[in-house]
């Protein structure tokens, strides 16, 4: 059976929530992603940022983004999934959430990946595939 571990791509790496969205903006550049997962004081997750959310929330509303945090901008409960979850349950969950990045999380609440559509994309068959892009995107 597959897991979630099986598919994520492992050591997402988070932002704390007070981080400016300037920098968030920097480190999703360097490491060519699109998504951080944000985490609190406690490094638990409450939200997670994309680039999406930077250019709707942040530079269309005209706000400074060297003022702006990261935690700002997240809104929502944030979902995510446990590392030992099945791929099914990963595949609801996105689906359910119409969300393309899925936060992984170990068993004592730690970001241990995430998985996106590509990872998806790797390790899913075509039917698989289509399915979850006709929920996704409908």
């Amino acid at each position: 059976m597959t897991k979630a571990a099986d598919i994520m791509h492992p050591g997402a790496q988070w932002i704390p929530k007070s981080q400016t969205v300037d920098r968030a903006a920097q480190l999703m550049r360097d490491l060519n992603v699109g998504a951080l997962p944000i985490a609190d004081e406690n490094e638990r997750l409450c939200g997670i940022l994309t680039d999406r959310d930077i250019v709707v929330g942040c530079v269309a509303e005209g706000k400074d983004c060297s003022r702006t945090t990261a935690g700002e901008l997240a809104k929502g409960t944030p979902r995510w999934i446990p590392a030992d979850a099945d791929v099914s349950d990963v595949l609801r969950e996105m689906e359910q959430n119409k969300i393309r990045r899925l936060p992984v999380i170990d068993k004592n609440k730690r970001l241990v990946g995430i998985i996106s559509e590509a990872d998806l994309a790797h390790h899913l068959t075509e039917p698989q595939i289509a399915e979850f892009v006709e929920k996704v995107y409908a």
